[in-house]
Protein backbone atom coordinates (compact mmCIF):
# COMPACT_ATOMS: atom_id res chain seq x y z
CA UNK A 1 0.00 0.00 0.00
CA UNK A 2 1.38 3.40 -0.95
CA UNK A 3 1.55 5.88 1.93
CA UNK A 4 0.25 9.30 0.92
CA UNK A 5 2.26 12.07 2.57
CA UNK A 6 0.04 15.11 2.75
CA UNK A 7 -1.01 17.66 5.34
CA UNK A 8 -4.69 17.31 4.35
CA UNK A 9 -6.60 14.44 5.92
CA UNK A 10 -9.37 14.31 3.32
CA UNK A 11 -6.89 14.07 0.42
CA UNK A 12 -5.04 11.16 2.00
CA UNK A 13 -8.27 9.49 3.11
CA UNK A 14 -9.57 9.55 -0.46
CA UNK A 15 -6.77 7.20 -1.52
CA UNK A 16 -7.71 4.74 1.24
CA UNK A 17 -11.45 4.97 0.58
CA UNK A 18 -10.93 4.27 -3.14
CA UNK A 19 -10.40 0.59 -2.27
CA UNK A 20 -13.83 -0.35 -0.94
CA UNK A 21 -12.86 -3.90 0.00
CA UNK A 22 -9.96 -2.66 2.11
CA UNK A 23 -12.16 -0.09 3.84
CA UNK A 24 -14.74 -2.72 4.80
CA UNK A 25 -12.07 -5.16 5.97
CA UNK A 26 -10.17 -2.51 7.96
CA UNK A 27 -13.37 -1.26 9.56
CA UNK A 28 -14.37 -4.79 10.56
CA UNK A 29 -10.92 -5.68 11.95
CA UNK A 30 -10.72 -2.52 14.05
CA UNK A 31 -14.30 -2.83 15.31
CA UNK A 32 -13.54 -6.40 16.41
CA UNK A 33 -10.97 -4.98 18.84
CA UNK A 34 -13.60 -2.54 20.12
CA UNK A 35 -16.09 -5.35 20.81
CA UNK A 36 -13.42 -7.33 22.69
CA UNK A 37 -12.74 -4.24 24.79
CA UNK A 38 -16.43 -3.98 25.66
CA UNK A 39 -16.63 -7.63 26.76
CA UNK A 40 -13.48 -7.29 28.87
CA UNK A 41 -14.59 -4.06 30.55
CA UNK A 42 -18.08 -5.38 31.29
CA UNK A 43 -16.45 -8.28 33.15
CA UNK A 44 -15.01 -5.87 35.74
CA UNK A 45 -17.77 -4.52 38.02
CA UNK A 46 -15.57 -1.68 39.27
CA UNK A 47 -14.54 -0.59 35.76
CA UNK A 48 -15.84 2.97 36.04
CA UNK A 49 -14.24 3.33 39.48
CA UNK A 50 -10.90 2.27 37.99
CA UNK A 51 -11.26 4.81 35.17
CA UNK A 52 -12.02 7.60 37.62
CA UNK A 53 -9.11 6.60 39.86
CA UNK A 54 -6.68 6.39 36.92
CA UNK A 55 -7.77 9.84 35.74
CA UNK A 56 -7.21 11.35 39.19
CA UNK A 57 -3.79 9.68 39.55
CA UNK A 58 -2.69 11.08 36.20
CA UNK A 59 -4.05 14.56 36.89
CA UNK A 60 -2.29 14.59 40.25
CA UNK A 61 0.97 13.41 38.66
CA UNK A 62 0.84 16.13 36.01
CA UNK A 63 0.21 18.78 38.68
CA UNK A 64 3.53 17.83 40.34
CA UNK A 65 5.39 16.42 37.36
CA UNK A 66 8.65 18.25 38.06
CA UNK A 67 8.85 16.80 41.58
CA UNK A 68 8.05 13.27 40.48
CA UNK A 69 10.56 13.40 37.63
CA UNK A 70 13.32 14.42 40.02
CA UNK A 71 12.27 11.68 42.43
CA UNK A 72 12.32 9.13 39.63
CA UNK A 73 15.76 10.26 38.48
CA UNK A 74 17.18 10.03 42.00
CA UNK A 75 15.77 6.54 42.62
CA UNK A 76 16.73 5.21 39.16
CA UNK A 77 20.28 6.53 39.61
CA UNK A 78 20.46 4.90 43.05
CA UNK A 79 19.61 1.59 41.39
CA UNK A 80 22.52 2.01 38.96
CA UNK A 81 20.75 3.40 35.88
CA UNK A 82 22.07 6.33 33.84
CA UNK A 83 19.35 8.96 33.39
CA UNK A 84 19.49 11.36 30.43
CA UNK A 85 17.25 14.35 29.69
CA UNK A 86 16.22 15.28 26.14
CA UNK A 87 14.46 18.56 25.31
CA UNK A 88 13.31 17.43 21.87
CA UNK A 89 13.47 14.66 19.27
CA UNK A 90 16.86 15.75 17.92
CA UNK A 91 18.44 15.69 21.37
CA UNK A 92 16.88 12.29 22.10
CA UNK A 93 18.33 10.84 18.90
CA UNK A 94 21.75 12.37 19.61
CA UNK A 95 21.81 10.88 23.13
CA UNK A 96 20.85 7.39 21.95
CA UNK A 97 23.32 7.46 19.05
CA UNK A 98 26.04 8.74 21.39
CA UNK A 99 25.54 5.83 23.81
CA UNK A 100 25.67 3.30 20.96
CA UNK A 101 28.70 4.88 19.29
CA UNK A 102 30.53 5.09 22.62
CA UNK A 103 30.25 1.31 22.93
CA UNK A 104 30.92 0.60 19.26
CA UNK A 105 27.43 -0.83 18.72
CA UNK A 106 26.49 -1.54 15.10
CA UNK A 107 23.46 -3.85 15.56
CA UNK A 108 20.41 -2.96 17.64
CA UNK A 109 17.10 -4.71 18.34
CA UNK A 110 14.15 -2.55 19.35
CA UNK A 111 10.74 -3.33 20.80
CA UNK A 112 7.66 -1.31 19.90
CA UNK A 113 7.91 2.34 20.95
CA UNK A 114 5.75 5.15 19.63
CA UNK A 115 8.13 7.65 21.21
CA UNK A 116 11.03 6.51 19.02
CA UNK A 117 8.67 6.71 16.03
CA UNK A 118 7.76 10.25 17.08
CA UNK A 119 11.45 11.16 17.30
CA UNK A 120 12.46 9.42 14.05
CA UNK A 121 15.11 7.33 15.80
CA UNK A 122 15.40 4.52 13.25
CA UNK A 123 16.43 6.66 10.26
CA UNK A 124 18.78 8.68 12.48
CA UNK A 125 20.64 5.57 13.63
CA UNK A 126 20.65 4.03 10.16
CA UNK A 127 22.22 7.21 8.78
CA UNK A 128 25.14 6.52 11.11
CA UNK A 129 25.58 2.96 9.93
CA UNK A 130 23.73 1.29 12.82
CA UNK A 131 21.36 -1.54 11.87
CA UNK A 132 18.03 -1.29 13.72
CA UNK A 133 15.60 -4.21 13.74
CA UNK A 134 12.08 -3.75 15.09
CA UNK A 135 11.25 -7.02 16.83
CA UNK A 136 7.51 -6.63 17.37
CA UNK A 137 6.06 -8.67 14.49
CA UNK A 138 3.73 -5.92 13.29
CA UNK A 139 6.44 -3.26 13.57
CA UNK A 140 8.88 -5.49 11.73
CA UNK A 141 6.40 -6.07 8.90
CA UNK A 142 5.87 -2.34 8.34
CA UNK A 143 9.64 -1.79 8.64
CA UNK A 144 10.20 -4.31 5.84
CA UNK A 145 7.60 -2.44 3.78
CA UNK A 146 9.31 0.89 4.57
CA UNK A 147 6.09 2.18 6.14
CA UNK A 148 5.30 3.77 9.50
CA UNK A 149 2.83 2.07 11.86
CA UNK A 150 -0.81 2.76 11.08
CA UNK A 151 -2.02 2.05 14.64
CA UNK A 152 -0.33 2.54 18.01
CA UNK A 153 -1.11 -0.99 19.25
CA UNK A 154 -1.53 -3.05 16.08
CA UNK A 155 0.89 -1.33 13.67
CA UNK A 156 0.21 -3.64 10.71
CA UNK A 157 -3.59 -3.78 11.06
CA UNK A 158 -3.93 -2.32 7.54
CA UNK A 159 -2.07 -5.27 5.94
CA UNK A 160 -3.73 -8.54 4.94
CA UNK A 161 -2.05 -11.91 5.38
CA UNK A 162 -1.81 -12.30 1.61
CA UNK A 163 0.30 -9.14 1.49
CA UNK A 164 2.45 -10.44 4.34
CA UNK A 165 2.98 -13.66 2.39
CA UNK A 166 4.13 -11.72 -0.66
CA UNK A 167 6.44 -9.56 1.48
CA UNK A 168 8.04 -12.56 3.20
CA UNK A 169 8.49 -14.34 -0.12
CA UNK A 170 10.34 -11.30 -1.45
CA UNK A 171 12.39 -10.54 1.68
CA UNK A 172 12.81 -13.93 3.42
CA UNK A 173 12.42 -16.44 0.60
CA UNK A 174 9.28 -18.13 1.95
CA UNK A 175 7.03 -20.13 -0.36
CA UNK A 176 5.26 -18.05 -2.99
CA UNK A 177 1.58 -17.55 -2.22
CA UNK A 178 1.91 -18.72 1.41
CA UNK A 179 -0.83 -17.30 3.66
CA UNK A 180 -0.82 -19.71 6.61
CA UNK A 181 -0.34 -17.56 9.73
CA UNK A 182 1.66 -20.19 11.63
CA UNK A 183 4.04 -20.79 8.71
CA UNK A 184 4.64 -17.04 8.25
CA UNK A 185 5.11 -16.49 12.00
CA UNK A 186 7.68 -19.30 12.16
CA UNK A 187 9.58 -17.77 9.25
CA UNK A 188 9.62 -14.42 11.07
CA UNK A 189 10.73 -16.11 14.31
CA UNK A 190 13.70 -17.80 12.62
CA UNK A 191 14.85 -14.55 11.03
CA UNK A 192 14.38 -12.43 14.14
CA UNK A 193 16.10 -14.97 16.38
CA UNK A 194 19.31 -14.44 14.44
CA UNK A 195 18.89 -10.67 14.93
CA UNK A 196 18.44 -11.13 18.69
CA UNK A 197 21.58 -13.27 18.94
CA UNK A 198 23.68 -10.78 16.96
CA UNK A 199 22.41 -7.62 18.71
CA UNK A 200 24.84 -5.54 20.73
CA UNK A 201 22.19 -3.34 22.38
CA UNK A 202 18.45 -3.41 23.03
CA UNK A 203 16.10 -0.43 22.91
CA UNK A 204 12.65 -0.40 24.50
CA UNK A 205 9.93 2.08 25.19
CA UNK A 206 8.34 2.55 28.61
CA UNK A 207 4.67 1.95 29.41
CA UNK A 208 4.84 3.15 33.01
CA UNK A 209 7.61 4.54 35.21
CA UNK A 210 7.34 4.61 39.01
CA UNK A 211 8.63 7.68 40.79
CA UNK A 212 9.04 6.18 44.27
CA UNK A 213 11.03 3.14 43.10
CA UNK A 214 12.96 4.38 40.06
CA UNK A 215 11.79 1.37 38.07
CA UNK A 216 9.69 1.08 34.94
CA UNK A 217 7.41 -1.40 33.19
CA UNK A 218 7.32 -2.59 29.58
CA UNK A 219 4.22 -4.46 28.36
CA UNK A 220 4.30 -6.77 25.32
CA UNK A 221 2.42 -9.77 23.99
CA UNK A 222 5.36 -11.38 22.19
CA UNK A 223 8.15 -11.27 24.78
CA UNK A 224 10.39 -9.52 22.28
CA UNK A 225 11.29 -6.70 24.69
CA UNK A 226 12.50 -9.22 27.30
CA UNK A 227 14.64 -11.13 24.83
CA UNK A 228 15.94 -7.93 23.24
CA UNK A 229 17.38 -6.60 26.49
CA UNK A 230 18.37 -9.93 28.10
CA UNK A 231 21.06 -10.93 25.60
CA UNK A 232 22.94 -7.63 24.97
CA UNK A 233 24.66 -5.84 27.84
CA UNK A 234 23.23 -2.43 26.96
CA UNK A 235 19.58 -1.54 27.50
CA UNK A 236 18.32 1.90 26.43
CA UNK A 237 14.78 2.79 27.57
CA UNK A 238 13.19 5.79 25.82
CA UNK A 239 10.42 7.40 27.83
CA UNK A 240 8.10 10.37 27.44
CA UNK A 241 8.02 12.39 30.64
CA UNK A 242 4.25 11.84 30.98
CA UNK A 243 4.64 8.08 31.56
CA UNK A 244 5.18 8.52 35.30
CA UNK A 245 2.96 7.28 38.13
CA UNK A 246 3.81 8.30 41.70
CA UNK A 247 3.80 4.95 43.55
CA UNK A 248 4.15 1.27 42.86
CA UNK A 249 0.66 0.78 44.31
CA UNK A 250 -0.75 2.98 41.52
CA UNK A 251 0.54 0.61 38.86
CA UNK A 252 -2.16 -2.02 39.40
CA UNK A 253 -4.90 0.44 38.44
CA UNK A 254 -3.37 1.05 35.02
CA UNK A 255 -2.46 -2.60 34.42
CA UNK A 256 -6.11 -3.56 34.80
CA UNK A 257 -7.16 -0.88 32.33
CA UNK A 258 -4.44 -1.03 29.66
CA UNK A 259 -4.77 -4.47 28.08
CA UNK A 260 -8.56 -4.59 28.39
CA UNK A 261 -8.82 -1.25 26.60
CA UNK A 262 -6.23 -2.10 23.94
CA UNK A 263 -6.89 -5.71 22.93
CA UNK A 264 -9.62 -7.00 25.24
CA UNK A 265 -7.16 -9.12 27.25
CA UNK A 266 -7.24 -9.27 31.07
CA UNK A 267 -3.53 -8.41 31.03
CA UNK A 268 -0.68 -8.29 28.53
CA UNK A 269 1.17 -11.58 28.14
CA UNK A 270 4.45 -10.09 29.34
CA UNK A 271 4.58 -7.34 31.96
CA UNK A 272 8.28 -6.81 32.60
CA UNK A 273 9.63 -4.72 35.49
CA UNK A 274 13.08 -3.17 35.27
CA UNK A 275 14.82 -1.83 38.37
CA UNK A 276 18.40 -1.00 37.50
CA UNK A 277 20.71 -2.75 35.02
CA UNK A 278 21.21 -6.50 34.92
CA UNK A 279 24.49 -7.80 36.40
CA UNK A 280 27.38 -6.77 34.18
CA UNK A 281 25.16 -4.59 32.00
CA UNK A 282 24.19 -0.95 31.58
CA UNK A 283 20.77 0.65 31.72
CA UNK A 284 20.22 4.07 30.16
CA UNK A 285 16.88 5.86 30.59
CA UNK A 286 16.22 8.78 28.24
CA UNK A 287 13.52 11.14 29.50
CA UNK A 288 12.01 13.06 26.57
CA UNK A 289 10.03 16.29 26.67
CA UNK A 290 9.53 17.07 22.96
CA UNK A 291 6.91 19.76 23.64
CA UNK A 292 5.08 17.82 26.35
CA UNK A 293 5.78 20.60 28.83
CA UNK A 294 4.03 22.97 26.41
CA UNK A 295 0.95 20.75 26.50
CA UNK A 296 1.22 20.71 30.29
CA UNK A 297 1.29 24.50 30.38
CA UNK A 298 -1.66 24.81 27.99
CA UNK A 299 -4.61 24.23 30.28
CA UNK A 300 -6.90 23.31 27.39
CA UNK A 301 -4.82 20.27 26.43
CA UNK A 302 -3.22 19.17 29.69
CA UNK A 303 -5.47 16.12 29.94
CA UNK A 304 -3.97 14.64 26.77
CA UNK A 305 -0.90 13.83 28.90
CA UNK A 306 -3.09 11.29 30.74
CA UNK A 307 -2.99 9.08 27.63
CA UNK A 308 -1.61 5.55 28.19
CA UNK A 309 -1.49 4.73 24.44
CA UNK A 310 -4.06 1.92 24.58
CA UNK A 311 -5.57 2.73 21.17
CA UNK A 312 -9.18 2.38 22.36
CA UNK A 313 -10.11 5.73 20.83
CA UNK A 314 -8.73 4.52 17.47
CA UNK A 315 -10.80 1.33 17.59
CA UNK A 316 -14.08 3.10 18.24
CA UNK A 317 -13.59 6.12 15.95
CA UNK A 318 -15.77 5.83 12.82
CA UNK A 319 -13.46 8.18 10.92
CA UNK A 320 -10.23 6.34 11.75
CA UNK A 321 -11.79 2.95 10.98
CA UNK A 322 -12.88 4.10 7.53
CA UNK A 323 -9.98 6.33 6.55
CA UNK A 324 -6.96 4.41 7.85
CA UNK A 325 -4.05 5.52 9.99
CA UNK A 326 -1.92 6.95 7.20
CA UNK A 327 -4.56 9.54 6.32
CA UNK A 328 -3.59 11.57 9.40
CA UNK A 329 -0.05 12.33 8.21
CA UNK A 330 1.28 12.25 11.79
CA UNK A 331 3.18 9.76 13.97
CA UNK A 332 -0.19 8.47 15.09
CA UNK A 333 -3.69 9.53 14.23
CA UNK A 334 -7.12 8.88 15.63
CA UNK A 335 -8.74 11.24 18.13
CA UNK A 336 -5.72 11.57 20.44
CA UNK A 337 -3.33 12.15 17.54
CA UNK A 338 -5.62 14.79 16.07
CA UNK A 339 -5.41 16.79 19.30
CA UNK A 340 -1.69 16.38 20.00
CA UNK A 341 -0.34 17.09 16.55
CA UNK A 342 -2.72 19.92 15.65
CA UNK A 343 -1.70 21.60 18.92
CA UNK A 344 2.03 21.07 18.30
CA UNK A 345 2.08 21.88 14.60
CA UNK A 346 -1.20 23.68 13.77
CA UNK A 347 -0.27 24.74 10.24
CA UNK A 348 0.83 21.28 9.21
CA UNK A 349 -2.04 19.39 10.84
CA UNK A 350 -4.86 21.93 10.70
CA UNK A 351 -7.23 19.48 8.97
CA UNK A 352 -7.12 16.78 11.69
CA UNK A 353 -9.59 18.22 14.24
CA UNK A 354 -12.12 18.61 11.44
CA UNK A 355 -11.79 14.91 10.56
CA UNK A 356 -14.15 14.16 13.42
CA UNK A 357 -17.90 13.79 13.80
CA UNK A 358 -17.80 14.78 17.51
CA UNK A 359 -19.75 11.62 18.30
CA UNK A 360 -17.90 11.37 21.68
CA UNK A 361 -17.41 7.61 21.41
CA UNK A 362 -13.69 8.15 22.00
CA UNK A 363 -14.36 9.89 25.32
CA UNK A 364 -16.68 7.08 26.36
CA UNK A 365 -14.04 4.37 25.94
CA UNK A 366 -10.93 6.25 27.14
CA UNK A 367 -9.63 4.34 30.20
CA UNK A 368 -8.25 7.54 31.80
CA UNK A 369 -11.33 9.62 30.97
CA UNK A 370 -9.78 12.17 28.63
CA UNK A 371 -12.61 14.31 27.24
CA UNK A 372 -11.30 13.76 23.73
CA UNK A 373 -14.25 15.07 21.74
CA UNK A 374 -14.29 18.27 23.80
CA UNK A 375 -10.55 18.73 23.27
CA UNK A 376 -11.04 18.29 19.52
CA UNK A 377 -13.73 20.96 19.63
CA UNK A 378 -11.29 23.29 21.46
CA UNK A 379 -8.66 22.49 18.81
CA UNK A 380 -11.06 23.73 16.13
CA UNK A 381 -11.59 26.97 18.02
CA UNK A 382 -7.85 27.52 18.38
CA UNK A 383 -7.28 26.87 14.68
CA UNK A 384 -9.99 29.41 13.88
CA UNK A 385 -8.29 31.96 16.18
CA UNK A 386 -5.04 31.36 14.28
CA UNK A 387 -6.80 32.00 10.97
CA UNK A 388 -6.17 28.44 9.76
CA UNK A 389 -9.77 27.51 8.90
CA UNK A 390 -10.63 27.71 5.19
CA UNK A 391 -13.08 30.31 3.90
CA UNK A 392 -15.54 27.66 2.66
CA UNK A 393 -15.66 26.02 6.09
CA UNK A 394 -16.05 29.36 7.88
CA UNK A 395 -18.83 30.38 5.50
CA UNK A 396 -20.65 27.09 6.03
CA UNK A 397 -20.40 27.41 9.81
CA UNK A 398 -21.71 30.98 9.68
CA UNK A 399 -24.75 29.81 7.72
CA UNK A 400 -25.38 27.03 10.23
CA UNK A 401 -24.94 29.46 13.15
CA UNK A 402 -27.45 31.86 11.59
CA UNK A 403 -30.00 29.06 11.19
CA UNK A 404 -29.52 27.72 14.72
CA UNK A 405 -29.82 31.21 16.21
CA UNK A 406 -33.31 31.74 14.69
CA UNK A 407 -35.96 29.15 15.72
CA UNK A 408 -38.32 30.14 12.90
CA UNK A 409 -35.54 29.71 10.33
CA UNK A 410 -34.50 26.37 11.88
CA UNK A 411 -38.10 25.09 11.61
CA UNK A 412 -38.39 26.29 8.03
CA UNK A 413 -35.05 24.77 7.02
CA UNK A 414 -35.97 21.45 8.64
CA UNK A 415 -39.34 21.20 6.92
CA UNK A 416 -37.82 22.20 3.57
CA UNK A 417 -35.07 19.61 3.90
CA UNK A 418 -37.53 16.84 4.79
CA UNK A 419 -39.72 17.74 1.83
CA UNK A 420 -36.74 17.81 -0.52
CA UNK A 421 -35.58 14.38 0.65
CA UNK A 422 -39.04 12.93 0.08
CA UNK A 423 -39.62 14.26 -3.44
CA UNK A 424 -36.14 14.57 -4.94
CA UNK A 425 -34.28 11.66 -6.56
CA UNK A 426 -31.05 10.35 -5.01
CA UNK A 427 -28.74 11.47 -7.78
CA UNK A 428 -28.15 15.07 -6.49
CA UNK A 429 -26.50 13.57 -3.40
CA UNK A 430 -25.18 10.24 -4.68
CA UNK A 431 -23.30 10.95 -7.87
CA UNK A 432 -19.66 10.87 -8.81
CA UNK A 433 -19.37 14.67 -8.66
CA UNK A 434 -20.61 15.02 -5.06
CA UNK A 435 -17.74 14.07 -2.75
CA UNK A 436 -19.90 14.41 0.37
CA UNK A 437 -22.21 11.62 -0.78
CA UNK A 438 -19.41 9.06 -0.95
CA UNK A 439 -19.23 6.71 2.04
CA UNK A 440 -22.49 8.15 3.41
CA UNK A 441 -26.07 7.01 3.30
CA UNK A 442 -28.80 9.32 4.55
CA UNK A 443 -31.69 7.73 6.47
CA UNK A 444 -35.24 8.30 5.24
CA UNK A 445 -36.75 11.50 6.68
CA UNK A 446 -39.12 10.95 9.64
CA UNK A 447 -42.81 11.45 9.10
CA UNK A 448 -43.13 13.57 12.26
CA UNK A 449 -40.57 15.90 13.81
CA UNK A 450 -39.43 15.73 17.43
CA UNK A 451 -41.34 18.93 18.18
CA UNK A 452 -44.55 17.40 16.80
CA UNK A 453 -44.06 14.22 18.83
CA UNK A 454 -43.27 16.23 21.97
CA UNK A 455 -46.37 18.42 21.52
CA UNK A 456 -48.54 15.32 21.10
CA UNK A 457 -47.03 13.74 24.20
CA UNK A 458 -47.78 16.83 26.28
CA UNK A 459 -51.45 16.55 25.32
CA UNK A 460 -51.61 12.94 26.52
CA UNK A 461 -52.27 12.72 30.29
CA UNK A 462 -49.67 10.65 32.19
CA UNK A 463 -50.61 7.19 33.48
CA UNK A 464 -51.50 7.08 37.20
CA UNK A 465 -48.68 5.90 39.49
CA UNK A 466 -49.33 2.71 41.43
CA UNK A 467 -47.15 1.34 44.23
CA UNK A 468 -45.99 -2.29 43.97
Amino acid sequence: MHVIKTADHSTAAAAFIANGDRVRWHDSAIWFARTKRDRASHGVPEWETLRELASKIKLHTMSRLDEYLEQFEANATRLGAHVHWARDAAEHNTIVAGILNQHGVRRVVKSKSMLTEECGLNPHLESQGIEVTDTDLGEWIVQLRNEPPSHIVTPAIHIRKEEVGELFHEKLGTDAGATDAQYLAEAARRHLRAKFLAAEAGITGVNFAIADTGGFVVCTNEGNADLGVSLPKIHIACMGIEKLVPRATDLGVFQRLLARSATGQPITTYTSHFHGPRPGGELHIVLVDNRRSEMLGAGDFRRTLNCIRCGACFNTCPVYRRSGGFSYGATFGGPIGSIIFSAREPRQHKSLPFACSLCASCSDVCPVKIDLHHQIFISRRQLANLGLVSFSKRLGLRVVAAVLARPWLYRFAGSTARLALRISPRWPIYNRFNIWGRQRDLPPPPRRTFRELYAARKKTPPLPYREG
